[in-house]
């Protein structure tokens, strides 16, 4: 049995069947990638998993446990963060003012804006916020307003910001998108670090065939929201229902 555990789940939005029958079970510590083509169902598996969207029918089950009807702050608190595909950060908050929001609130369980000035008085959340930075390599950009670096650099930021809350399973949505391949390049050792460094088990969702075989060590590949097949990446990449549904049946 996966840490997680996608069973029989299926979605619709009026006459449109978005995920079939979609059964999905992620190993612990590994990192699983999921892929398919434009309108596969990948987002809406995604956001069945994270509590945005409640499926008409089947399970999610993280180590054991259903999320669904729970909120978004109690799946987290259970031990699942998400990496959006657009980096969710304060634009108008430094690099260290981020970092600590997220301990803040895991500590006190809110967190509110006017609470900024009160969290540079707390010496442990500022401590652990500049440990996180210190291993995202970014603490000599602790005082750059977040919206000025780099969409490479958000992304790490906000990578760090869900790992502060020390989660069991990270979800990524499409982590490279919009990225030059430099700081593509970069994420993925990053990524890489992580897993090797962390008791954590990551998913992905992403178009990127490059990210996706440099990272995962499982694939499940939707098509028009079913799993096609699911297997190591050495057998993904000349799969011929693979390559029918990215390519079309004369591929």
């Amino acid at each position: 049995m996966g840490i997680l555990e996608v069973k029989n789940v299926n979605k619709r939005f009026g006459g449109l069947q978005a995920l079939g029958d979609v059964n999905l079970s992620i190993r612990e510590n590994s990192c699983h990638a999921i892929i398919g083509p434009n309108g596969a169902g990948k987002s809406t598996l995604l956001n069945c998993l994270v509590g945005k969207l409640i499926p008409d029918t089947g399970s999610v089950l993280f180590d054991g446990q259903s999320v669904l009807g729970r909120t978004p702050y109690e799946i987290n608190q259970m031990g699942i963060s998400r990496v959006f595909q657009t980096p969710e950060i304060f634009g108008d908050l430094s690099v260290l003012e981020n970092m600590m929001i997220p301990i803040f609130a895991s500590r006190d369980g809110s967190f509110r804006m006017h609470a900024i000035e009160n969290m540079h008085n707390e010496k442990a959340v500022v401590e652990r916020a500049k440990q996180v930075l210190d291993e995202m390599n970014m603490l000599d950009k602790q005082h750059m307003h977040a919206a000025s670096m780099s969409r490479g650099d958000k992304r790490r930021l906000e990578i760090g910001m869900c790992l502060s809350q020390n989660p069991r399973l990270l979800l990524l949505d499409e982590p490279t998108a919009g990225m030059a391949r430099a700081d593509t390049n970069n994420t993925i050792d990053l990524l890489k670090q992580i897993k090797d460094e962390r008791d954590i088990t990551i998913a992905i969702i992403e178009h990127d065939m490059h990210v996706v075989f440099s990272l995962a060590e499982r694939i499940t590949v939707l098509a028009q929201g079913t799993p096609l097949v699911e297997d190591d990446p050495e057998n993904i990449k000349g799969h011929p229902k693979v390559r029918e549904a990215y390519l079309g049946e004369a591929a």
